[in-house]
């Protein structure tokens, strides 16, 4: 538990599934004040603001396409209305499929690019604002993926858009380090999220990607979660401006274990 986090708010963008859920309730049981932030679904939000609630903590749910400037000026704005302030933004919205690159519609790059690169720009400049104007020392939290330094063939709008909060991330630590405050990613791996349901319930295609991670299991978005916090905290208050990859050691490649290579 980390103490420091007693009381302060936190916004986390896709906080309604997924790793986004998981933050959200661990948030929660260090008793922050956590704004859950959903795209469609408005009762899994409700279900999630709940847990945090039983977890300890204080909720609130708010509608917003990260993708839409308006929406995220919004979603901060009733954050800090609701709760006096803004400590911690969380830009953990994000979306992926499938597509032979040659076949990749502009349509579909842009629907990618702007949901998790261009989403997560525009809640860390809204973040920014509060905290320079309220002589903050905020922090702010990334969710980016291993494949910000793996390519992932037929994901080249994925790939690309966490190479992009790759050098975001870092410039943005980098400019605003003088003010105190803190910039860094998490880089999960493959996890045992609902996105992945479906293909890790195939028992051949779960021992695949097992196969590239050194540890040997698919992660949990709890893992991911602890990660948020420990980052959110004090405990790492001379970080900024990395990533934490938080991948059972795909990033390292396993290819290469036992001599190979």
């Amino acid at each position: 538990m980390y103490e420091d986090l007693n009381g302060k708010v936190v916004v986390i963008t896709g906080g309604s599934t997924g790793l986004g859920a998981a933050m959200a309730v661990r948030f929660g049981k260090e008793k922050a004040k956590v704004v859950v932030n959903y795209y469609k679904n408005e009762q899994e939000a409700i279900e999630i603001k709940e847990k945090v609630e039983k977890a300890g903590g204080q909720a609130i749910i708010v509608q917003a396409d990260v993708t839409k400037e308006e929406d995220v000026i919004n979603l901060v704005q009733t954050a800090i209305k609701e709760f006096a302030t803004l400590d911690i933004m969380i830009n953990n919205a994000g979306m992926e499929n499938p597509v032979p690159s040659h076949e990749l519609s502009l349509e579909d790059w842009r629907k990618v690019m702007d949901t998790n690169l261009t989403g997560a720009f525009l809640g860390s400049r809204e973040a920014l604002k509060h905290f320079i104007e309220n002589d903050i020392q905020g922090n702010i939290i990334n969710m980016s993926s291993v494949h910000e330094m793996i390519p992932w063939p037929t994901f080249v709008h994925y790939a690309a858009s966490k190479g992009g909060m790759k050098l975001m991330t870092e410039t943005l630590a980098l400019e605003y380090a003088p003010k105190k405050i803190r910039v860094n990613n998490i880089g999960p791996g493959a996890m045992n999220t609902p996105i992945n349901a479906e293909k890790f319930a195939d028992p051949k295609q779960r021992a695949d990607v097992e196969s590239m991670i050194p540890m040997g299991y698919i992660g949990k978005p709890e893992e991911v979660a602890a990660a948020a916090v420990w980052l959110a905290s004090t405990e790492s208050s001379y970080v900024t401006g990395h990533t934490l990859f938080v991948d059972g050691g795909m990033t390292k490649y396993p290819s290469f274990m036992a001599g190979r290579g």
